[in-house]
């Protein structure tokens, strides 16, 4: 099927540039842009005046809650919503139930989401079986299922030794090892940042040294065994700057940030507030105004929603007993867009965090309006004003401490190989 989007504001963060022109689809691809091909006949034609057309969005971090968590959300449910959120392409960890530390249930997985035609998902598989941090998984059969990097998700090693047996036998096969950068015997019953607001409200504590030594550590391991590491959610400000002093070097190190953590401190928590309970957690301002300086200069590579849909009874209780998490992927978009808006970006340089950036992290033939890429596309309003509520949000997860609240840039048609699949 060929089809043209009609005047609509390009923008490809890939290559940096914005021009209003038309996009030409065939065969699912990205055909050109600007002048149609010759002999190019549409069978459709879609009029996007005064809208943004991008690359789908890339996210780093969905839970799909499959299988294990029904209760909480389901593939539909969240597949749904990634398409209305934009989103084309998402990694998803391995934190189910159980976790995916075997092939089959990896190949279970990718098939249920290849069957509802929406996004693509990339699974990433258990580093050690069973997340428990003693045993590593099969890494080379979970690849060959369709793992694209393997993580502990939030549970800890505890044991260094597991570590770097993990990271030179990944180094070995050039597999990418993700890790949350947390000393778990720091962090041990904690949940708040070390800080006035923790100690007002009487909250157990998470140092934030808590993760910068595991920071420490890992890029240290890194220069004994060459491995290839992503670091997933960081959330302090001198994690930033670990970061940057490894890059320097010419570590192989990428890293991200959850969307949360670049709008929200530990301020927000207010009394008590449980949908303001993150893993990390929100940190002192100092910190998010270093996380997003960190994605505005490069060092920090990509955003992603870090999208964890749960029921409302993990949330209706006090904010220790809380399921920790919010839902991401529909709002990850405008507050991309606000984000970029308040630290003075120009649109592909604010986008590129959630396009090109992470698919180069994952892999992925994804992020960019070059001609022959796949027509995976966010055709969306940067200023049309929405209420997040329930009744707007696809997902089965309405977690989030901006529930009420007016956010700007909705999607209004997503795209996943020239084919339509979510429409406002």
């Amino acid at each position: 099927m060929k089809i043209e989007i009609r005047g609509a504001r390009l923008v490809d963060p890939a290559a940096n540039t914005e021009a209003n022109a038309s996009l030409f689809i065939a065969e699912g691809r990205i055909a050109s842009t600007g002048k149609a091909p010759d002999g190019f006949k549409p069978d459709e034609v879609i009029e996007a005046g005064g809208l943004v057309l991008c690359p789908g969005l890339v996210d780093l971090a969905a839970r799909l809650r499959e299988p294990g968590f029904e209760y909480k959300a389901t593939l539909e449910s969240e597949m749904r919503a990634a398409v209305a959120g934009g989103v084309t392409t998402l990694a998803c960890p391995p934190d189910t139930d159980p976790p995916l530390d075997e092939p089959g249930l990896v190949e279970m997985l990718t098939r249920r989401a290849a069957s509802l035609h929406q996004a693509r998902v990339h699974p990433l598989g258990a580093l050690t079986v069973g997340l428990k941090g003693e045993k590593l998984a099969e890494m080379l059969e979970l690849t060959e299922a369709g793992c694209v990097g393997f993580f502990q998700a939030n549970a800890p090693i505890r044991d260094l030794s597991v570590l770097l047996q993990a990271m030179r036998y990944a180094s070995t096969f050039g597999f990418t090892v993700w890790l949350r950068p947390q000393v778990a015997d720091l962090a041990r019953d904690g949940v708040a940042h070390e800080g006035e607001v923790a100690t007002r409200l009487g909250l157990a504590p998470i140092p934030a040294i808590a993760e910068t030594i595991a920071v420490r550590a890992i890029v240290e391991l890194m220069g004994v065994t060459g491995a290839r590491v992503h670091l997933a959610r960081l959330s302090s400000a001198r994690s930033v700057a670990l970061v940057a002093e490894a890059k320097a070097k010419g570590l192989p190190l990428t890293c991200d940030v959850g969307i949360y953590h670049l709008h929200l401190s530990d301020r927000d928590i207010g009394e008590f507030d449980p949908l303001a309970n993150f893993v990390p957690p929100l940190r002192d301002p100092r910190d998010r105004d270093a996380l997003r300086k960190g994605v505005a200069d490069g060092t920090i590579d990509a955003i992603c929603s870090d999208h964890t849909p749960v029921d409302d009874d993990e949330k209706l209780v006090p904010f220790a007993e809380a399921t920790p998490g919010a839902t991401g992927l529909e709002l990850l978009l405008p507050l991309v867009l606000q984000w970029g808006s308040e630290s003075g970006l120009k649109l592909p340089a604010t986008l590129g965090a959630v396009t090109h950036r992470p698919a180069r992290i994952l892999g992925a033939e994804a992020g960019t309006l070059a001609p022959g890429a796949a027509a995976d596309l966010c055709l969306f309003d940067p200023k049309s004003p929405w209420i997040v509520s329930p009744l707007a949000l696809a997902s089965q997860g309405k977690n989030t401490p901006f529930m009420g609240l007016e956010l700007s840039g909705r999607v209004a048609r997503t795209l996943v190989g020239g084919r339509t699949v979510h429409l406002a």
